[in-house]
């Protein structure tokens, strides 16, 4: 097993989650990340980083391999950061210079920022990590199955969605082999100021979006060589079934709203 995991890229390990209904996973995760807005104070904030970590253990894949995989997003995490914490007003003001300041609250809300972030992409990575790309579609195409009734095209977006999922990592692995390539003919991306770091993403850029546009291309050839109709009734080799730990899932769900309602109620 490879030692980094990305968004979007599945590990093949024996769990209880690789086991779950694919549609139980995905209801758990967006309800979860639904859950992550009504936080407002440390004791919340903990209670569902302790549903987090227990889910990461139960997923079988060590905690350390989803940091490596977070890791390259984690600029631009900074960045937003960056940027509420300078242009943020309200609260004692610790800093100013011209249109930026630090104040009280800008540091707090960088704060609620920061975790919020790092929280939604740490569970949609288990999510993905535990769940095959194909078995995320069947359960997105199961949930908006209502939608079909106001002429959403259902079987569209989700055959979107399980193409974006299925060629995130292999972006991110050409994304490497492009950076090795430039460093092979002498760009130092980590030389310089902020500016030439960016001038150095451009021989990166370039060439990803080009063999992303031509990859783009060839399936699409491809899928309409093979006769493709978006309008035709989709079919499903493999049928989804709940089974008893699918249930005990939903209940462990339920226990951690429960709690969360509890401790703002309480505390």
């Amino acid at each position: 097993m490879n030692n980094k995991i990305v968004f979007g890229s599945y590990v093949p390990v024996k769990s209880i989650l690789h086991r779950l209904d694919p549609r139980i996973k995905l209801i758990m995760c967006i309800v979860y990340v639904i859950l992550i807005f009504f936080v407002n104070d440390w004791l919340t904030a903990l209670w569902l980083l302790a549903a987090l970590f227990l889910a990461i253990k139960l997923s079988n894949v060590a905690l350390k391999q989803y940091w490596q995989g977070i890791k390259p997003l984690f600029l631009i995490i900074l960045i937003t950061v960056a940027f509420q914490i300078l242009f943020s007003s309200g609260g004692k003001m610790y800093w100013h210079w011209g249109i930026m300041a630090i104040t009280q609250d800008g540091l707090i809300n960088s704060l609620i920022i920061l975790y919020r972030f790092i929280i939604i992409i740490t569970a949609s990575t288990v999510l993905t990590a535990t769940t095959q790309t194909f078995q995320i579609a069947d359960a997105l195409a199961w949930l908006m199955k209502p939608l079909k009734v106001v002429k959403v095209p259902v079987n569209q977006i989700t055959l979107m969605l399980s193409i974006a999922l299925r060629f995130v990592p292999t972006i991110m692995d050409e994304t490497t082999k492009i950076m090795k390539a430039q460093r092979a003919r002498g760009i130092n991306f980590n030389s310089g100021n902020i500016l030439t770091r960016i001038q150095h993403l451009v021989p990166i850029l370039i060439p990803l979006f080009v063999n992303s546009f031509k990859r783009a291309e060839e399936l699409a050839t491809a899928m309409e060589a093979r006769g493709y109709d978006p309008n035709a009734p989709r079919t499903h080799y493999r049928q989804l079934t709940w089974h008893t730990y699918d249930i005990w899932a939903a209940l462990g769900l339920g226990i951690v709203i429960i709690g969360l309602l509890w401790i703002r109620i309480i505390f």
